[in-house]
């Protein structure tokens, strides 16, 4: 990727660039759950463009405070990176500022961690104006905390008439430049985000059911997104293909009107910045009726993955929304491994885009979920036919009589309809009360 402006020092160019990849183990991580983040870091350091030419793990008690790596091991990578022809070394793991610039003035290239790595390829996929301004955001806050002591070229300037004393540090500029930006692009967002805010307004004024697809990156959320509303989104394999969040409709049974709204992959240490970055777009997650947790169940680790997607749904206060857990890529699994994640994904529904397995089960569940509707008797004047028809469009009628008062009804509402109902409901049905899964 090439580097831009806003974009810091770290971004990988465009020409494919030789890379090493190293890891460290320690604390309770385990040999073949490092193993699996190198692997998944293999992944992302081609994503982005590079070309990985050799891996190295270490096992330590404590990263080194200077280094990251032990000596002994540093001078390995070294030798390593001379040997392969290197030009870049990519750490698993994030690096304070010092160990950066130590590490680089050790080995002589660019050393990036797995944050700058995350965040560059965002900015490769970012396409949209909103997706672009909240990569930057996140890009530009990620470099604020790494501009202490980049070197010689951050001394204080000055010299001459009218520049005595103190001055301003080349530090100060940078990070005085930085925060006026982020400032601007923290108002863009808010402006975006109101748009967002009015439209999603707009679909609960009519009674629209909302679903949020959300889960581990390259799980196949875009896939179930094409399949399910014909959105024709470009699929590819590839993590973080999809950035800017669609949204489509989609028919569910009795006529209902529903929308599902594809976001943002998520991955193990996904960086904060991005959390507060895509916070604005993210947003359709927290405002969803229920989550459609799309799981890769050809993964080998299925639960580190769902503990991943999990955390970042708690930090944006969405951890309580009702749930769908959607085992995908179904045609890849063996009998044993269906029973294996039937076990682990209680009530989970399978699913192949592929050969479409699953996928009337899956429809069935959203509409049984739909937005935890509920069984109300009401009232509707006859003045008000246009709600009656919101109803009818939104829910079920299960019983209707008509006299002068107006229309009797016995209907399955749901929830985003049934702030306009309150006003003419005149009690619930024995087992009316909201659905629970």
């Amino acid at each position: 990727m090439e580097a831009s402006e806003g974009k810091g020092r770290g971004a990988i160019s465009r020409d494919r660039e030789r890379a090493v990849l190293v890891s460290l183990r320690w604390g309770e991580t385990g040999q073949a759950e490092a193993e699996e983040s190198l692997l998944e870091l293999r992944s992302l350091a081609e994503t982005a463009g590079a070309e990985v030419v050799a891996t190295l793990l270490q096992a330590r008690a404590r990263p080194d405070a200077a280094t990251f790596l032990g000596r002994g091991k540093l001078d390995e990578l070294a030798s390593l990176v001379s040997s392969s022809g290197a030009d870049l070394v990519i750490f698993d793991q994030e690096l304070t500022p010092s160990q950066q610039r130590n590490l680089e003035r050790e080995l002589g290239v660019k050393v990036l961690d797995r944050t700058a790595l995350i965040l560059d390829i965002f900015a490769l996929h970012a396409h949209s104006k909103e997706g672009k301004a909240q990569v930057e955001m996140a890009q530009l806050r990620y470099r604020l905390t790494h501009l202490t002591g980049r070197g010689v070229e951050l001394s204080r300037l000055g010299g001459g008439i009218g520049t005595r004393g103190p001055g301003e540090t080349k530090l100060e500029v940078d990070r005085r430049r930085i925060k006026t930006r982020i400032r601007t692009l923290d108002r863009e967002l808010k402006d975006l985000s109101r748009v967002r805010r009015v439209k999603r307004k707009r679909r609960e004024r009519q009674a629209v059911s909302t679903f949020a697809l959300v889960g581990y990156t390259n799980a196949g959320k875009s896939s179930l997104l094409n399949y399910l509303t014909g959105a024709g989104v470009t699929v590819e394999d590839q993590l973080f293909s999809t950035l800017d969040p669609i949204t489509r409709r989609v028919g569910l049974a009795g006529r209902r009107r529903a929308v599902v709204t594809d976001t943002v992959g998520f991955i193990d240490h996904l960086p904060h910045q991005l959390v507060e970055a895509f916070k604005s777009t993210l947003e359709e997650v927290g405002e969803a009726g229920v989550l459609l947790h799309v799981i890769d169940a050809s993964s080998p680790n299925v639960g580190r993955k769902m503990r991943a997607v999990d955390e970042v749904l708690d930090e944006l206060g969405a951890s309580d929304i009702p749930t769908i857990y959607v085992l995908n890529k179904s045609d890849l699994l063996r009998e044993e491994d269906r029973r294996r994640l039937e076990r682990l994904v209680p009530g989970g529904v399978f699913t192949s885009t592929l050969n479409g397995e699953g996928m009337d089960d899956l429809l069935e569940r959203m509409a049984e979920m739909d937005g935890s509707s509920r069984v109300v008797r009401a009232t509707v004047p006859h003045s008000e036919g246009e709600l009656l028809a919101l109803v009818y469009r939104s829910g079920r009628v299960l019983e209707m009589q008509s006299d002068e008062a107006g229309y009797h009804i016995v209907a399955e509402i749901p929830a985003e309809a049934l702030h306009r109902m309150q006003p003419f409901i005149d009690d619930a049905p024995p087992g009316g009360k909201p659905r629970e899964e």
